[in-house]
């Protein structure tokens, strides 16, 4: 016996699998290999997450972002009145844009830069917007993958479900019989 311990304590003594140990060499081992992956992903995401986290926005905040609003569906609807304007008084709408006629060309060099710049800012804001929610949604994918799982554990077609474990008491009352109406009925019937 005691050359047997001495060779189990050579394998695997002081907490050591020296088999495993060994294999591991020439094999990735796939837990530990799968753990750092989700490890790097987790760290990447929270990383992500906090880069383009913010805090709730104030009563300012959210009246700039509805002035920010204004412009776009003004810009629209003022060029479908101006439709509507040059089909309903032709002459009217002949003067204004005579007036416009005059306007020097610089000026229409600095509007078109007005208007590039603040859509363009716009649209950088919203790009940012959008990529933060997909760091969130993203973020929360494994606890996702993690709730299925243990759903999934949870069905009757799930091996071990109806496992008692080591409680006695109830894989005694498990199989113990009890009042089943239909199922006195069917006994009688087959008997």
């Amino acid at each position: 016996m005691g050359l047997i311990e001495t060779v189990f304590n050579l394998v695997f003594g002081g907490g050591r699998n020296a088999v495993a140990e060994t294999a591991e060499v020439f094999r990735v081992n796939a837990d530990a290999s799968d753990k750092r992956a989700a490890d790097i992903q987790s760290a990447a995401l929270a990383q992500l997450s906090a880069e383009f986290g913010r805090e709730r926005k104030g009563w300012y905040d959210r009246f700039i972002d509805g002035l920010n609003r204004i412009p776009r569906p003004a810009m629209a609807l003022g060029t479908l009145a101006l439709f509507v304007a040059a089909m309903t008084d032709p002459i009217w709408f002949a003067e204004r844009m005579q007036g416009i006629a005059l306007v020097p060309e610089p000026l229409w060099w600095l509007l078109g830069a007005i208007v590039s710049f603040y859509f363009g800012a716009r649209h950088q804001a919203k790009g940012q917007d959008f990529q933060r929610s997909i760091a969130q949604t993203v973020a929360r994918a494994p606890m996702v993958v993690d709730n299925i799982k243990a759903l999934r554990a949870l069905r009757a077609d799930s091996p071990g479900v109806a496992d008692t474990g080591g409680d006695a008491t109830l894989t005694l009352a498990a199989v113990a019989p009890s009042d089943n109406a239909a199922l006195d009925d069917w006994s009688r019937r087959t008997a």
